[in-house]
């Protein structure tokens, strides 16, 4: 009932940055927490960063933080990962997620899924 679609992804550099965006369309997701996760080749999805839909609160992975922002429009049922200073083991498929628990850090509580998008980062 909620589509998510995520855009954004590429190969870069090390050091580089990318901002990857999720559309969320269809039922309302005000009440829901967005999240993103990623999974590298031949390991498991895990958790990177989440926003509550209504509010400021954020929660980032501690591999992440400090690196990445997550943010989002509610005007346009969108939010970003902007993805600084990139390192080789940010390589991996990087979904878009909706749920409604918080913290948002577990891959059960997920309601709905976006397609994924890679990110390749290169040595």
């Amino acid at each position: 009932q909620v589509q998510l679609v995520e855009s954004g992804g590429g190969l870069v550099q090390a050091g580089d940055s990318l901002r990857l965006a999720c559309a969320a369309s269809g039922r309302t997701v005000s009440s829901y927490a967005m999240g993103w996760f990623r999974q590298g080749s031949g390991k498991e999805r895990e958790f990177v960063a989440a926003i509550i839909w209504r509010g400021e609160r954020t929660d980032y992975a501690d591999s992440v933080k400090g690196r990445f922002t997550v943010s989002r429009d509610n005007a346009k049922n969108t939010v970003y990962l902007q993805m600084n200073s990139l390192k080789p083991e940010d390589t991996a498929v990087y979904y878009c997620a909706a749920g409604s628990r918080w913290p948002l850090r577990s891959t059960l509580t997920c309601d709905y899924w976006g397609q994924g998008t890679q990110v390749t980062v290169s040595s």
